[in-house]
């Protein structure tokens, strides 16, 4: 006799036949069937099946101390919640991360997944949902339109948290590059044309700065994203729980996460406005904007090696050609940049989802989680590759620096205090057309002696603020 691999489970719609071997079961398989979209499952996002788990198991301990659910219950979803949470049947979050419904076949698969975990533990069948049922005790007192933006929140929480530790390593990075480059003299530039003289490393502490400030940033957006709806159940209006429910599920969360969340104090509102979310896509963007400057910049320094800017090198990851030999291309800032283009299409996407929310529900919520999570991950690969592969190796040309500095007509700019505008700008005229330096002009014309000069033009004096000096 066959042993069947198939069980049938029951919907609204009728029966199906669903994989013995799945935990999901047949809501799961119905959005499988109807949203073959991206072929991207959610269980690409861990952070967000381990959400998931923790709201599930959150509602389980809150709904057990209301009296709702038995003992026996409770510790069997607690443990498949805990399961879940270290890594088990991640395989099993299987329906598309695009899906019509607000995100109903990701709460379904969650509760199905949880569910027959949760009936191994108790020594029963997977599918024999007499004893454990997906909707009536995993998912009790809750609706998707509370569970999925919530789980969502925590999901977006974890990933910022890895995203600002990311930075943080890349802003590490950049701060000892600023260390080893704080002798090195150069040329500032703006609207690339030669403007007046900085240190390198003044250049990269700048870098280092713009990704601190971010990183502020996120984390006053992460604190936006700490108010949840849980315990609003449908709309809002918290229909099917008791008083107690909310303020009891969001500690039990707060518990199990280590996230500091708090219940919205108007979960009609909550349940209907994603602007939280907005805010965070705008946060991500600024992000990228600064990051893929960043890289510009890096592309620039580096430009070369002799017909560019030549400043800089970044470490040879790769061959660059096909066909000019010896071409090595700055591959890491460049894959940088499109990740940053990608995080700015990400965002105009949740603006257009954020929008098209009507009355008590946003159904759109999918692709917003979607290219909020894509946005945070490429970000935190991005920032640890800019690093490791990039930012750690730089090296700079210094006869190349102080080459660029003695010829530069920008030094010209150091001179106006003490040999007057005009002066300064005939000196800058005659440099262009001769070719001659600033100093030969300088020195040529008797408006100032060689000593006069080499004090004037010492790198103290050129790369921040001082007194005018009284010359001798």
């Amino acid at each position: 006799m066959l042993v069947s691999t198939q069980r049938i489970e029951h919907d609204l719609l009728g029966d199906l036949p669903v994989p013995q071997e799945a935990y999901y079961g047949v809501h799961t398989l119905r959005a499988l069937q109807n949203f073959p979209i991206t072929g991207i499952p959610i269980s690409t996002y861990p952070n967000l099946v381990n959400a998931l788990a923790s709201v599930k198991e959150a509602a389980a301990l809150a709904n057990h101390q209301l009296g709702l659910l038995p003992e026996h219950k409770l510790k069997a979803i607690v443990q498949a919640c805990q399961a879940v949470r270290q890594g088990v049947a991640h395989d099993q979050f299987v329906v598309d991360v695009i899906q019509g419904g607000a995100g109903t076949s990701t709460n379904m698969n969650a509760n199905e997944v949880i569910a027959n975990l949760a009936l191994e533990y108790l020594g029963c069948q997977r599918g024999d949902y007499a004893a454990l049922h997906p909707n009536e005790d995993v998912n009790l007192g809750q609706s998707t339109n509370d569970v999925y933006p919530t789980a969502l929140k925590i999901a977006a929480y974890m990933g910022i948290v890895q995203l600002v530790h990311a930075m943080d390593v890349l802003r590490a990075s950049f701060e000892r590059k600023a260390e080893e480059f704080k002798n090195d003299l150069k040329m500032g530039r703006t609207q690339l044309q030669d403007a007046v003289p900085m240190t390198l490393g003044q250049e990269f502490s700048t870098f280092a700065v713009m990704l601190g400030e971010d990183e502020d940033r996120l984390m006053e957006a992460s604190k936006l994203i700490c108010e949840i709806n849980l315990g609003a159940t449908a709309i809002g209006t918290g229909i099917n729980t008791s008083p107690e429910y909310a303020p009891l599920v969001c500690h039990h969360l707060a518990s199990v996460t280590g996230i500091p969340v708090t219940t919205s104090p108007n979960l009609v509102e909550a349940t209907q406005d994603v602007g939280s979310f907005v805010q965070l896509s705008g946060v991500l963007k600024r992000v990228a904007v600064k990051l893929s400057k960043v890289c510009n910049d890096l592309r620039l320094l580096s430009s070369g090696p002799r017909a560019g800017f030549g400043e800089i090198n970044l470490p040879p990851v790769q061959a660059g050609s096909s066909i000019m030999p010896g071409k090595v291309n700055p591959v890491i800032p460049e894959v940088m940049n499109q990740i940053a283009f990608e995080v700015i299409g990400n965002d105009v996407t949740v603006s257009f989802a954020a929008e098209a929310g009507q009355l008590q529900l946003n159904a759109f919520e999918p692709v917003i989680a979607h290219s909020l999570f894509k946005s945070v991950a490429h970000l935190r690969a991005g920032c640890l590759t800019l690093a490791s592969k990039c930012v750690d190796g730089i090296t700079a040309n210094r006869e190349r620096l102080q080459s660029l500095v003695e010829n530069s007509i920008g030094i010209v700019t150091a001179l106006n205090p003490y040999i007057g505008y005009v002066n300064a700008t005939q000196v800058a005229q005659q440099a262009l057309v001769s070719g001659q330096s600033v100093a030969e002009i300088v020195i040529e014309r008797g408006l100032l002696t060689q000593v006069q000069l080499d004090e004037i033009l010492r790198p103290a004096m050129l790369t921040q603020p001082r007194q005018s000096i009284v010359l001798r």
